[in-house]
């Protein structure tokens, strides 16, 4: 979780972030790698704090993925793979599906298009809402 001031980020207390990895690779070395390649370079340090906490696979071994290590596939953790509970969903699902399912393709769109224009000064915070049959 985050903690947040007039609706900006201010701190991180906690990651959490589960990885597919070759059998052979150790909970150490994994947790490093994560460290290095992935949280040093994608989470701004000023936001880190020395109590952040970090869960690097906290369930252990993550071998065994996709449809196979899970009971069905389509429509897993779908708030998790947007915004959480920051933004309204109208609850398609992105799992499972090749990029021509309608749901799929136009929630990348619209997300495409709220980043570019907040990326571009025109506004602080943007929601898209798109219908489609």
């Amino acid at each position: 979780p985050c903690r947040y001031e007039n609706g900006q980020v201010v701190g991180i207390d906690a990651v959490v972030l589960s990885t597919q990895h070759d059998e052979d690779v150790t909970q150490e070395d994994l947790k490093e790698a994560v460290m290095e390649l992935i949280v040093k370079n994608v989470l701004p340090a000023n936001l880190l704090h020395s109590d952040t906490r970090f869960h690097i696979n906290p369930t252990g071994k993550f071998v065994i993925g996709g449809p196979v290590g899970d009971c069905g596939l389509t429509g897993r953790k779908i708030i998790v793979d947007t915004y959480g509970g920051m933004a309204r969903h109208g609850g398609g699902a992105f799992s499972g599906k090749d990029p021509s399912k309608v749901d799929r393709s136009a929630a990348y769109a619209g997300r495409y298009v709220a980043k570019n224009i907040v990326a571009a000064g025109l506004a602080e915070k943007c929601e898209i809402q798109v219908s489609y049959a």
